[in-house]
C-alpha cells in the first residue's frame, strides 16, 4: 500500500489528490466559460483551447506548489540546496502563454484581429493559476468578469471597438460596375473599405470580396436587400469578423 501511495501521488494523501482533482475540474469548467463566448464569434480559440490552457496553468501551479515536498518539505537545506521555489514554475506560465497568444494575432491589411482572443487566453491562464492555488473565490470572480466584459462590450461599445469589421462578398456578371453601384450604398453605411479583391468563378461571372469598418454592423438583412434592389447583383453574403 505505501508502494501504492508513493506511484499516484509522491507522498501526497488521497485526500489531496481529490482536493487537486477539484481544483483541475473548477479550473477546466472556467476555461469552457471563456471559451463559450469565443466559440460562439467563430473566433480561432474556442472552448477547448481556453479548457486546456486552465486545466494546464491549474496544474503547474499544483505542481509548483506540492510538488517538491518531498525535496525539503520544511524548507531546510538537504545536501547542500534549499527547497525548490514554489514560484518559479507558475513564474514561467505567464511568458510561456505570451507564445500560444500570439499564435492567433494576425494582420489583415490594416487592421489586426484576434488581440481579444489572446487576451482571453491570457487571462485564462491567470484563472488557472488561481484556482490551481486554491484561491477559488478569485478565480470564479475573474472568470465572471472576463466573460461579461466579452459579451457586454460587443453590445454596448466603446472608443475603438465601436467599429465593426465585416466581409461582404459579392456574385456579379462580368459586365457590371459593383464599385460604382456600390458607392453610395457604402457612405450610406459609413463604410471605410479596408481591403477589395475580385476574382473569376467562371461563366463570365465575377466576386467581389470587401473588407470594410463601419460604426454600425451591416448585417444580413442589409445585404439582402442591397441584392434584391439591384438585379445585377446575383448573390451577396456577410461575414461578420469582429
Amino acid at each position: 500500500m505505501p508502494v501504492l501511495r508513493e506511484f499516484a501521488g509522491g507522498g501526497i494523501d488521497w485526500m489531496q489528490l481529490l482536493g487537486f482533482s477539484l481544483r483541475l475540474l473548477v479550473a477546466c469548467i472556467c476555461g469552457a466559460c471563456i471559451g463559450f463566448e469565443r466559440s460562439k464569434r467563430l473566433k480561432e480559440a474556442g472552448v477547448r483551447t481556453h479548457v486546456i490552457v486552465a486545466c494546464a496553468s491549474a496544474l503547474f501551479i499544483i505542481v509548483s506548489k506540492y510538488g517538491f515536498l518531498d525535496f525539503a518539505p520544511d524548507g531546510t537545506v538537504i545536501d547542500g540546496a534549499r527547497s525548490a521555489d514554489p514560484a518559479r514554475i507558475a513564474a514561467q506560465v505567464v511568458s510561456g502563454i505570451s507564445f500560444l497568444g500570439a499564435g492567433v494575432i494576425f494582420k489583415n491589411g490594416n487592421t489586426v484581429k484576434g488581440l481579444t482572443t489572446a487576451a482571453g487566453i491570457w487571462a485564462t491562464s491567470a484563472i488557472g493559476l488561481a484556482i490551481g492555488a486554491g484561491m477559488y473565490a478569485i478565480g470564479l470572480l475573474a472568470t465572471v468578469l472576463v466573460a461579461a466584459v466579452q459579451m457586454l462590450m460587443h453590445k454596448f461599445n466603446v472608443g475603438a471597438d465601436a467599429y465593426a469589421t465585416a466581409v461582404l462578398i459579392f456574385t456579379v456578371r462580368d459586365e457590371s460596375d459593383i464599385y460604382a453601384l456600390l458607392a453610395e450604398k457604402l457612405k450610406d453605411w459609413g463604410a471605410q473599405i479596408l481591403e477589395s479583391s475580385v476574382s473569376r468563378t467562371g461563366k463570365g461571372l465575377l466576386e467581389y470580396t470587401l473588407t470594410m469598418r463601419t460604426l454600425k454592423p451591416v448585417g444580413n438583412e442589409e445585404v439582402d436587400a442591397l441584392v434584391r434592389e439591384n438585379p445585377e447583383i446575383l448573390s451577396g453574403s456577410n461575414q461578420s469578423v469582429r
